[in-house]
């Protein structure tokens, strides 16, 4: 049995489809990531698999349950933590904790002992009785995996769970979420970080206006691109003939343009780059930069796409701009 088994899994509202037929299985133990920009459809998807919303086709189980049939016992089965934090800043950790087991029917022996577990596996014990209004950022998150734990769920949702955080809380996270995993906890989390994702995950999902467009484990997704990366930033010229005739070389794999550079993938690159120099120099093109780097994520994104995660969420935040504009106007 997977801990979580999606078909054909779709999500429409008022005619915008937001999840388009979607299918994935999260082995039991595994920790799965959905890796795309905001808007991509991970959170909806997310929504749905733990029944707050309902999906408009397809199937869906978590734990061995459908997600429309059995909502209750997908419920008992899940833990969720949200992108927005939902503490309860008047009360106590211990307080918040305490609120969220009762909601759960746990008796105040098991409450009292799952509280003191689960504040000690987030490193907490110390600020159980401290109000949350005077927890920072990281002690919050952190707080709040603790809340989604509280009654052993056997699947575990985190949406974008370092979302905010600043370099080295976020990294202290991610150990907290390696941690839990090792606990025998299903976790499945969304997040729009490549890093993010290449840490933590044994498979990703990459996920783009609402499908899956590649799925493996971080390391074959980077494999399959083949070569090194070689970023060259160009000054501004006129001659398409510079990228047409590196594309005649046969140790260049693949060309992409993106945010004013020009992406080679590259065939042992270290041994080719004094001929991409002399090729722009025979082009009369000025190169600004050149980085060699292996490849990432964040490449595999941009060879699946044709964009950057960031060149998505910009273009959908001009969208969005667009639409209130469009709506004032009425």
């Amino acid at each position: 049995m997977f801990a979580i088994k999606v078909e054909d899994l779709t999500k429409t509202f008022n005619g915008t489809t937001a999840v388009d037929h979607i299918s994935f299985n999260v082995n039991n133990g595994e920790l799965f990531g959905l890796l795309g920009p905001n808007g991509a459809g991970k959170t909806t998807t997310i929504n749905i698999l733990s029944t707050l919303l309902k999906p408009t086709s397809g199937y869906a189980e978590v734990a061995g349950f459908n997600v429309l049939k059995d909502r209750d016992a997908v419920r008992n089965s899940i833990g969720v933590v949200f992108q927005d934090t939902a503490l309860d800043n008047r009360l106590t950790g211990r307080e918040n904790l305490e609120f969220h087991s009762v909601m759960y029917g746990m008796s105040k022996e098991e409450r009292n002992e799952r509280i003191r577990e689960v504040m000690e596996l987030v490193e907490l014990s110390d600020k159980a009785d401290v109000l949350v209004e005077k927890y920072s950022g990281g002690m919050k998150r952190r707080l709040e995996i603790a809340r989604g734990l509280i009654h052993k769920p056997k699947v575990l949702f985190l949406d974008e769970p370092s979302l905010g955080l600043d370099a080295q809380t976020r990294r202290a996270i991610w150990e907290y979420i390696r941690k839990l995993n090792k606990e025998e906890v299903s976790i499945i989390l969304t997040t729009h970080y490549m890093e993010e994702a290449d840490y933590l995950c044994e498979r990703v999902a990459i996920v783009d206006h609402g499908k899956i467009v590649a799925l493996d484990t971080p390391q074959n997704l980077k494999d399959s691109l083949g070569g090194d990366v070689v970023s060259l930033e160009l000054q501004e010229q006129n001659d398409d003939g510079f990228e047409a005739e590196l594309k005649g070389f046969e140790w260049i794999e693949g060309i992409d343009r993106h945010d004013g550079m020009l992406d080679l993938k590259v065939k042992n690159a270290d041994k080719h780059i004094p001929e991409i120099f002399l090729t722009a120099e025979r082009r009369g093109v000025a190169i600004n930069s050149i980085h060699l780097r292996k490849p990432s994520l964040e490449d595999v994104f941009l060879r699946y796409t044709g964009k950057t995660i960031r060149e998505q969420e910009a273009g959908q935040a001009d969208r969005h701009r667009g639409r209130a504009i469009r709506g004032g106007h009425r």
